[in-house]
């Protein structure tokens, strides 16, 4: 039985799996869909924006892999009226929906009545296996990456961005990405108010556009082993501008150089001019995103000197210059 749409009302499904689904990749978009409706409403907008439900194979409750149950609205072979966005989420039990035969004849046949379709996480496996990206660029988890890309080799695979969109298909990183995703579908709808409103209420520290980076330097090395080197390595995210050369940075652990650089590497898996280099990076992307400095002042801020030194970086790491960063990602722009 179809479900009613109101006027202005964008209807979003989630496709899930009956076991082994990572709960983040459902609840995540939703709850960033159901608070834009609340913020569409309180400014005068339609009461419903976004309606959500839930399908899997079979209407219920199904179990996630965190054990906790959630419950499908319908099964999705019973969903044939109008949607506007579909996702597929991921979690572990993707290899069931591979197997899954008649999820890709419905995918097949819904596909060309839906505006959008999206992927969460290893979802993009099941847009892949139906033959939707095909031609296409996307992503996901990074861990899968090389997979997906080995399995699919007409997809390209873009390891690094958070989400990436390739007209009306978009496909996202791991877990949190998924919300990172809906931001940008909500942004999309109802403008950069809205999406940033949503972000602000539910406490996400940074409304990410989809090119950053689903890496992070800082992140990678709080694994390290040493409390001098945790404390380092925050102190180097704070002073991107200082000398952090290894003899200075050894100086400040108390070590000589050539200790210092094997402790590091050994650590962090990375080279202290490595770690640097990508920091500095972050550091530049970031500015390059949200201020309006120009690239003269932010490679100064961010140590590397000159813009043509921080021209190079960019173009070594990212494959792009820094004012074409700019003009793709930029949240100003």
């Amino acid at each position: 039985m179809s479900k009613s749409r109101k006027p202005g009302t964008r209807r979003i499904a989630v496709v899930t799996f009956d076991t082994g689904a990572e709960i983040l990749d459902i609840v995540g978009p939703l709850e960033v869909f159901a608070d834009a409706s609340r913020t569409v409403a309180h400014a005068g907008g339609p009461k419903d924006a976004y309606s959500v439900e839930i399908l899997a194979t079979r209407a219920g409750p199904i179990r996630t892999s965190s054990g906790l149950r959630i419950v499908a609205d319908r099964a999705y072979h019973d969903v044939t009226d109008e949607l506007d966005t579909l996702i597929i989420a991921g979690g572990s039990g993707v290899e069931q929906a591979l197997a899954d035969a008649a999820l890709y004849a419905w995918l097949g046949r819904i596909a060309g009545r839906v505006r959008r379709i999206a992927s969460v996480c290893t979802g993009s496996f099941v847009l892949a296996e139906a033959g939707l990206l095909d031609g296409k660029r996307a992503t996901t988890h990074w861990r899968y990456c090389t997979q997906l890309a080995a399995r699919y080799p007409r997809v390209t695979v873009e390891a690094d961005p958070i989400f990436v969109r390739d007209g009306r298909l978009y496909t996202s990183a791991g877990v949190t990405a998924g919300m990172d995703l809906a931001l940008a579908l909500v942004e999309e709808d109802h403008g950069a108010a809205v999406a940033l409103t949503v972000a602000r209420e539910l406490v996400i520290f940074l409304k990410r556009p989809g090119g950053q980076s689903q890496f992070s330097t800082q992140l990678e090395v709080q694994a390290a082993d040493g409390q001098p080197l945790r404390e380092l390595t925050a102190w180097i995210t704070d002073h991107p501008a200082a000398d952090l050369s290894v003899p200075a940075l050894a100086r400040r652990v108390g070590m000589s150089p050539r200790n210092f650089a094997r402790v590091f590497r050994r650590e962090t898996g990375l080279t202290p001019a490595r770690f640097v280099e990508r920091l500095r990076l972050e550091a530049a992307r970031r500015r390059l995103e949200e201020s309006r400095h120009g690239v003269d002042k932010i490679a100064d801020q961010c140590g590397f000197g000159t813009a043509e030194s921080m021209r190079r970086a960019f173009v070594r790491a990212l494959r792009v210059s820094p004012t074409a960063y700019r003009s793709r990602f930029s949240v100003r722009a």
